[in-house]
């Protein structure tokens, strides 16, 4: 019932709209920053996020806003992220996940990585159906979000591109990261075996052959592949 009751907080409006602000910025969120994303008070965001905290939806802590230490540095400030652990709900219960690690065992005991792999490939290619490769970082990022993947654009050298999808997507360096892997449980027991079939469905998504092209880019905390432009030549 836990799950049940976390996911039910998300059902006031105001409360949904803090939580997807703080979940899609993957960083810490102030309650000032995110009063202002969500249009409402302070006092109002402050109650919805420690409701969101006391639901396990949230993570809460605190620091300085400014930067700075020492006197005049002012009170820490509390801030918020996503909860690491995740929520889900099946009515009558499932179990999906102890399949899917029984079956990820079984396969990687037998080696079974390359076959994994070709069907994976045809599985994405089977999604995007007879649509043809995307043409650029902007219509992947719009098929990664459907996938539930929480894509952001990035530059190669770490600093968020604050100009938007349709402008970033020209400059050479811009390169796609994802926040979410949908497969991240089980990835978390055999990454070689999960990684590799998340790299191969993505690939066939989004077209092997095509202009955007997806490699392997492992960083904590986020998806290990990556989405980028055949043009940028930045592989």
């Amino acid at each position: 019932m836990e799950d049940i009751d976390a996911i039910a907080a998300l059902q006031d409006p105001v409360r949904r709209r803090l939580y997807e602000y703080v979940v899609a910025q993957g960083r810490e969120v102030g309650r000032n920053e995110a009063a202002e994303a969500a249009g409402v008070a302070r006092t109002l965001a402050a109650h919805h996020l420690d409701r969101l905290t006391e639901a396990g939806l949230l993570e809460s802590g605190s620091r300085r806003l400014t930067g700075r230490s020492g006197p005049g540095a002012g009170r820490p400030a509390k801030v918020y992220t996503r909860a690491r652990a995740e929520r889900a709900v099946s009515l009558p219960a499932r179990d999906y996940r102890t399949a899917a690690e029984l079956l990820a065992e079984a396969a990687e005991q037998a080696g079974l990585d390359a076959g994994l792999c070709a069907a994976a490939r045809r599985r994405g290619e089977a999604l995007r159906g007879s649509a043809a490769p995307c043409s650029d970082l902007e219509e992947a990022m719009a098929m990664l979000a459907a996938r539930g993947y929480e894509p952001h654009l990035e530059s190669v050298a770490g600093i968020p591109d604050a100009e938007g999808a349709k402008e970033a997507t020209g400059e050479a360096a811009a390169v796609v990261r994802m926040r979410n892997c949908p497969f991240h449980a089980v990835a978390e027991r055999f990454p070689p075996l999960v990684c590799g079939m998340n790299l191969a469905l993505l690939e066939g998504l989004l077209g092997a052959d095509g202009p955007v092209r997806a490699r392997m880019d492992a960083r904590p905390g986020e998806c290990c592949v990556v989405v980028k432009s055949s043009k940028n030549n930045i592989d």
